[in-house]
This record gives structure tokens, C-alpha cells and sequence, in this order.
């Protein structure tokens, strides 16, 4: 039987193979949070969210054939492809606006970016490629936020929302 509590509990029902006699039931703890951003670029997204606490250049930084991160951070090596991208912000040339235009034409550009401060750069290339972007200022998101979670940006009505 499937239970639905309040706040933050699911009972789900007993996996398939029981000890006789024991009833098995898993709990699986949700966290949903809504922070206020600020909207650079209208839209709405929502998916899995790829996390860095570094700068990111769109220039030399991101593959613009494949959207693979190459920049030294913790997410070298994987794909913003389809992802809520989250860093700090920007950094570098003025190349990298079109190079996030490159990436959205190859279908291989995050879905939104969400900042802490966002950068000309971003910005423009965000609005030219039809990406949400928006601003996050709140600290307690960026501490938690990790790779992995899933998140909903809404830039039309200025709210991300973090469920863990």
C-alpha cells in the first residue's frame, strides 16, 4: 500500500524479495526549497544540475563541439549538455557568447545557467542563444546545491527551486 505523509516521508511498497514474515519499507526523504533569483533571460527549465564553484569560460573552457567541461574545475570531463549549469559566474573573452550560441545550434547547451553574478558575456550569449539565465544571490542555495539535484528555474516569474 502506498502511503503519502505529509511533509517529507514516502512509504514505498516492499521490494519484491521478503523475508518471510518481515515487512520491508524504504523511506526516501525529499527537501524542496524555493530561493528568489533575479531573471537575466526569460524562460523555464528544470532537470539535473551540473555544479562548480569555478569561474567558467566559454572560451577554452567548454567544448563547443560536444559541451564537454575541459576547464580545470570538479566537473572536467562532463557535459552541460541538457543540465541546470551553476557557477559563480563568467570569465574571459568576448568570444564565448558565441560560442554558448554554437552550443545551443549543436543541441549539446544546458538547459538554463544559474549564477551567482552574472557577466556581460553570459548574459548576451544566454539571450542570443534562448537559454534562461538568472541570478541567485542567496549563499545558503550555492552551499547546498550539488551535482546531481534536480532543479526548476522559472526566469518568468523569478524562483529556482532545489528538491534534494
Amino acid at each position: 500500500m502506498h502511503k503519502l505523509r505529509r511533509k517529507d516521508t514516502y512509504e514505498a511498497p516492499p521490494p519484491c524479495q521478503e523475508e518471510e514474515g518481515k515487512s520491508h519499507i524504504a523511506q526516501q526523504h525529499i527537501l524542496f526549497v524555493r530561493f528568489a533569483c533575479r531573471p537575466i533571460t526569460r524562460g523555464r527549465a528544470e532537470g539535473e544540475a551540473l555544479v562548480t564553484k569555478e569561474y567558467i569560460s566559454f572560451l577554452g573552457g567548454i567544448d563547443k563541439e560536444t559541451g564537454v567541461v575541459i576547464e580545470d574545475c570538479e566537473i572536467k570531463g562532463k557535459s552541460i549538455a541538457g543540465k541546470i549549469l551553476i557557477f559563480p559566474g563568467g570569465k574571459g573573452s568576448t568570444v564565448g557568447t558565441y560560442v554558448l550560441l554554437n552550443l545551443k545550434k549543436k543541441g549539446v547547451a544546458p538547459k538554463a545557467i544559474i549564477n551567482r553574478k552574472t557577466e556581460t558575456i553570459i548574459a548576451v550569449g544566454a539571450a542570443i542563444a534562448g537559454i534562461p539565465l538568472v541570478e541567485v544571490r542567496d549563499e545558503f542555495f550555492f552551499a547546498n546545491v550539488k551535482t546531481g539535484d534536480y532543479v526548476t528555474v522559472n526566469a518568468e516569474e523569478g524562483y529556482v527551486e532545489l528538491v534534494k
